[in-house]
């Protein structure tokens, strides 16, 4: 709804919607095409709410600035990760988005910390362009210490498209690097950290578009790694494998 009479400047507003994606992502479409300076995000309860509002996404979301110039800052956050919740709340179908992207049409992004959410949403306003971001929000790290960030990574800093392995106190000694996006990337390092293996775990934060510098980057600070790997908890035709494996190649 239009802000009441008299509303100040800034004023948030939370609104419950009818139980049906394509409604509900329609209106908030529309809403962030008019309302350009308004950050407008839609968030399903489960990743696959978002699926009776695919004609939406590939229709308008993905499309519209090519078909007709149209521009939209609107953010989709989806719940996604193998939390135990059943075949249909595990996955918010992340190849499904990725298999739309092209020509820089929308962002998919994966945040693994409390700063780097924050980070994301502060750069969709602050940026010079509009467009789509997609973001992947797994639930069990909602409330994990993992993802907790102190309060000066929240007040200064910015979105780490792909973030470091921190935990590396030698990178001469790494002998294995191993990429992984969301909920399973911290899954990986208290693995590593419990065995006390030379693995480097490097965490991709944007997906789309994918950020070959930054990863380039993390390969070339493991000069004797010998071994490179993609760790996903989906299976191999689902989640961002097909996608990503020929950008690692």
């Amino acid at each position: 709804p239009r802000a009441p009479r008299g509303a100040e400047e800034g004023t948030s507003f939370v609104c419950a919607r009818l139980l049906s994606g394509c409604a509900a992502l329609c209106f908030e479409y529309g809403y962030s095409v008019v309302h350009k300076d308004a950050l407008v995000c839609w968030e399903a309860q489960f990743g696959d709410f978002v699926n009776g509002a695919q004609i939406v996404i590939d229709q308008y979301l993905v499309a519209a600035e090519d078909k007709w110039g149209q521009t939209s800052g609107l953010v989709l956050l989806l719940p996604h990760g193998y939390e135990g919740q059943g075949p249909e709340h595990s996955s918010a179908r992340i190849e499904r988005f990725l298999t739309l992207c092209a020509e820089d049409n929308i962002q998919v992004c994966n945040a693994s910390t409390a700063a780097q959410y924050f980070h994301l949403l502060r750069r969709q306003m602050h940026r010079g362009v509009r467009k789509p971001l997609v973001v992947f929000t797994p639930k069990s790290l909602l409330r994990a210490r993992s993802a907790r960030s102190k309060v000066d990574e929240l007040t200064s800093g910015t979105f780490q498209e792909v973030i470091e392995d921190a935990g590396v106190a030698d990178p001469a000694a790494v002998t294995r690097v191993v990429f992984a996006s969301g909920k399973v990337s911290q899954d990986a390092l208290t693995k590593r950290d419990e065995l006390g293996t030379n693995v480097a775990v490097a965490r991709v934060e944007q997906l789309y578009p994918w950020p070959y510098e930054q990863v380039a980057a993390v390969l070339a600070r493991y000069p004797h790694a010998r071994a490179l790997a993609w760790l996903r908890e989906e299976p191999e035709n689902m989640g961002p494998w097909n996608f990503v494996k020929g950008r690692l190649y």
